[in-house]
């Protein structure tokens, strides 16, 4: 008889521990983000990434939001974090990960850590995460939180995100989860050809549009609108 040799499935990274709590109501999330996804329209083309999915039905979102707004963390809505900052409502989140064609070999840097939620997601896709985020309370409580629930590969530092982190990069994915006045240039820089970043841009009071912004092998740009959203502004250093 032959010998069948059991089949190893090795993640980009090692993945922390699944949190079986409320695990039901993650499962309805995953299923409501799918749908309003698709009538979206900025996943027309295809429907969602199965692993981007597969992320929000994993994450405890309900860890990374304020004990205040537990109880309404699986909902689709923002919910803020403390500081003046916000957790993205998941559909948004859904839709900025499944933009940038996260592969398991991928470097990510993320701009605007948050309460380290998109960053977790984002590990779970991708082989090393680097975040920052200008509020240092919010970076240390992050970082401590991720480490906590085993998110490995995350690395988080403060800092002002629109130099991004020269010292480690180029990157093959970057995400901002605040609205920038203009895509900065340093940011360009650091993507590598080939590269997606996907950044919310301010058009003016209480208006933002996401962007998708592609760098082609010979280093020029492409900029893409993709749809309407609304961020917090991605503030600066003094």
């Amino acid at each position: 008889m032959k010998r069948l040799l059991p089949l190893l499935l090795l993640p980009a990274a090692a993945q922390p521990a699944p949190v079986a709590e409320r695990a039901a109501e993650r499962e309805l999330m995953a299923l409501t983000v799918a749908n309003l996804a698709s009538a979206s329209g900025a996943s027309a083309k295809r429907a969602l990434d199965p692993r981007v999915l597969g992320a929000l039905r994993t994450v405890p979102r309900h860890l990374f939001v304020p004990p205040a707004a537990a109880a309404m963390a699986y909902r689709d809505t923002a919910l803020p974090i403390g500081h003046g900052q916000t957790i993205s409502q998941p559909t948004i989140v859904a839709l900025m990960t499944h933009l940038l064609e996260v592969e398991p070999s991928h470097r990510v840097l993320e701009i605007g850590t948050g309460s380290g939620y998109q960053a977790a997601i984002l590990s779970m896709l991708a082989a090393e995460v680097r975040s920052i985020e200008i509020v240092a309370p919010l970076a240390r409580e992050a970082e401590a939180r991720l480490a906590r629930l085993g998110y490995a590969n995350v690395t988080v530092r403060p800092g002002d995100g629109y130099g991004g982190w020269p010292e480690s990069g180029p990157f093959d994915r970057i995400i901002v989860t605040a609205a920038a006045p203009y895509i900065p240039k340093p940011l360009i820089a650091q993507l590598k050809p080939g590269g997606r970043m996907v950044i919310p841009v301010s058009r003016g009071r209480n208006a933002d549009e996401l962007m998708l912004v592609e760098k082609s092998r010979d280093g020029t740009t492409r900029t893409r609108r993709i749809l309407p959203v609304r961020f917090v502004p991605l503030t600066r250093e003094r």
